[in-house]
């Protein structure tokens, strides 16, 4: 959660009005480099929720990469009070691995979703598989970033991740506003 990017989307989305909450997954606080279990990253993201809806605000949830897809799969389970979600780099497979998509849950979530990608990430490649799998979903749509890998970094346009996370909060903003 300290990682400069998310310092810079937050840092943004608090200047939009927005209310911002961060929590690290288990495996981070353990100092671990691997994911754990998914059972423990959708814990962490119900225990994320419940604590902002005990401050009586309006819960949305937004997650990068990893983050993003833990927070799909805590709402396809159910009972994860959240207006919507928004994915920044929605990992649709391993790079390399189209022939292991990870959107079978995907079409359960009846929030609204929207996913923020990269056009050159290769966690989404070929992106007629990713829109395919977008099209399953009952309330989504998503936004493009003309030329970002799966950390939106654009080539021949140099920015750090502060920066980077602060460029995509307007797109957030204007999801959830």
């Amino acid at each position: 959660m300290s990682h400069p990017f998310y310092g810079g989307l937050a840092s943004a989305l608090a200047a939009d009005g927005l209310s911002v909450i961060r929590f690290n997954f288990p495996y981070i606080d353990q100092g671990r480099r691997m994911p754990g279990r998914p059972a423990d990253a959708i814990a962490a993201w119900r225990t994320a929720v419940a604590h902002a809806a005990d401050l009586g605000l309006p819960v949305w949830a937004v997650g990068r990469s990893y983050g993003g897809r833990m927070a799909s799969m805590a709402a396809a389970e159910g009972d994860f009070p959240v207006e919507g979600l928004v994915y920044l780099g929605y990992p649709l497979h391993a790079p390399g691995r189209p022939e292991k998509p990870r959107a079978e849950h995907l079409p359960r979530i009846t929030q609204p979703q929207l996913f923020v990608e990269g056009t050159r990430d290769p966690f989404i490649q070929p992106l007629d598989q990713f829109e395919a799998a977008v099209a399953t979903c009952q309330d989504a749509r998503i936004t493009w970033i003309e030329g970002g890998d799966h950390s939106f970094a654009v080539k021949g346009r140099r920015r750090d991740a502060e920066m980077i996370g602060a460029e995509l909060a307007p797109i957030v903003s204007a999801f959830v506003i």
